[in-house]
C-alpha cells in the first residue's frame, strides 16, 4: 500500500518551489525513465520514481552573467546533500514510511558524484537507477534544467506515473 502518491508530492509547495526552480520537466522525465529502470533492476518502482522526481530538489542556481558557471558548480555545489535533506523532510511530513523516506533520500544524495570524495564506492540498485535515469535525460549546457512543459501536461504525466506505479506494485513484492 502506497502512503504517498506522486500527485501529493507534486502539489506540495516545497516541490513547486524547489523542483520547479531546478526543472520540473526534467524531474518528471527522470521519474518516467527511472520507472522503467526500476523494473529492469528489480527495484521498488514507487521508491525509485519518488527519488528520481526529487533528485534535484536541492539545486542552487549557478548562473553567472547569464550562463551556467560549470567551474563554480563543480567546486561548490552541494545540491545532493541539500536535496536529500529536503526530500526526507518532505516525505516524512507527507506521511511516507520512514524506511522508504530514508532510502529515497539516500538515492537523492547519491544520484551524482558531485559531492562525493574521489575514490570508488558501490551504489545500491535504487541509487544506481536514479543516477542512470538522470544521465539519460541530460542535455548539453544543462539545458534539461531549463526545459519546460505546461502545468496541464505536468499533471497528466504525474498522474501517469501514479497509475504505472500502482499497477506495477502488485507484481513487485
Amino acid at each position: 500500500m502506497r502512503r504517498v502518491l506522486m500527485k501529493d508530492i507534486y502539489h506540495h509547495p516545497i516541490v513547486q518551489k524547489y523542483v520547479r526552480r531546478s526543472g520540473m520537466a526534467h524531474a518528471i522525465a527522470v521519474g518516467h525513465y527511472v520507472f522503467d529502470l526500476a523494473l529492469e533492476y528489480n527495484v521498488n518502482p514507487d521508491w525509485a520514481v519518488k527519488a528520481g522526481f526529487l533528485h534535484d530538489i536541492g539545486h542552487y542556481d549557478w548562473s553567472d552573467h547569464g550562463g551556467w558557471n560549470y567551474q563554480l558548480y563543480r567546486e561548490c555545489d552541494i545540491h545532493p546533500i541539500k536535496g536529500a535533506e529536503r526530500a526526507h523532510k518532505l516525505l516524512v511530513r507527507l506521511g511516507e514510511d520512514q524506511v522508504a523516506a530514508k532510502e529515497i533520500s539516500h538515492a537523492v544524495l547519491l544520484h551524482t558524484d558531485s559531492v562525493l570524495p574521489k575514490g570508488s564506492y558501490e551504489l545500491s540498485h535504487l541509487q544506481k537507477v536514479v543516477h542512470l535515469a538522470d544521465e539519460r535525460d541530460k542535455e548539453p549546457g544543462d539545458g534539461h534544467h531549463y526545459r519546460s512543459i505546461s502545468r496541464h501536461w505536468e499533471e497528466r504525466l504525474i498522474h501517469e506515473l501514479d497509475l504505472k506505479i500502482s499497477s506495477s506494485l502488485s507484481d513487485f513484492a
